[in-house]
Formats: C-alpha cells, sequence, structure tokens
C-alpha cells in the first residue's frame, strides 16, 4: 500500500497480546506506534521489577492496563492498579515499581 492509500487510522484489537508472553524477573517493552508527534511503547513488568527514576523530554501519559503498581512522580508516590490514568509533564521525575505483574501503556508526546 502507498503512502497515498493508507489507511487514516491505526486499530490494535488487543494491546496485551503485544506483550503476552512473560518472562520471568523481567521487564518487556514494546514500541507499536510512532508517528512524528506521538511513540506508544506497551510494557509488561513481571512482579518486583522496577524502572528506576528517571526524566523525559517529553509530555508523558501512563496508564495501567492490568495489574498493581508504586508510581513516584516528583516528591508524591501513588499507589495505581487496572483503569488509572496519568498525565506527566516533561522533565518531571518519576519511576514504576511492580507489585504484581503489570501491564502498562506509555504514550510520550513531543511538545512546542
Amino acid at each position: 500500500m502507498s503512502d497515498s492509500e493508507k489507511q487514516p487510522y491505526t486499530l490494535i484489537p488487543d494491546l496485551r497480546s503485544l506483550v503476552a508472553e512473560a518472562t520471568p524477573d523481567s521487564i518487556i517493552s514494546r514500541t507499536f506506534y510512532k508517528d512524528d508527534l506521538m511513540r506508544t511503547i506497551l510494557f509488561r513488568f513481571d512482579a518486583g521489577q522496577e524502572l528506576s527514576e528517571h526524566t523525559s523530554a517529553h509530555t508523558a501519559v501512563l496508564h495501567i492496563l492490568s495489574g498493581d503498581a508504586r508510581v513516584a512522580v516528583g516528591e508524591d508516590t501513588h499507589e495505581l492498579s487496572e483503569g488509572a490514568w496519568l498525565h506527566m509533564q516533561p522533565r518531571l521525575k518519576h519511576s514504576v515499581y511492580a507489585k504484581t505483574p503489570v501491564v502498562m501503556l506509555l504514550m510520550m508526546v513531543d511538545t512546542p
């Protein structure tokens, strides 16, 4: 299909299936969508795994699809579970600790 015939939307019927295979004691990440403005990554954490404190130059939206996580944002810490949604400004310190197996969607948006 040429660019002029490209479909004007992207549909993924089951996000969790993109990281369905669990790997003990690890974190799996899969970038499944990227364009000029946004990158979307799906994570699967085994219980006890952590993304240590870091920042991003992008605006970020984190959505917990399943499981329980402790998320530190700036000076605050939140216990998040399935359905939680978090918007973060660029350069905000944050970390994620999986209390149980977790599937998390991360959307990073370029900001002007």
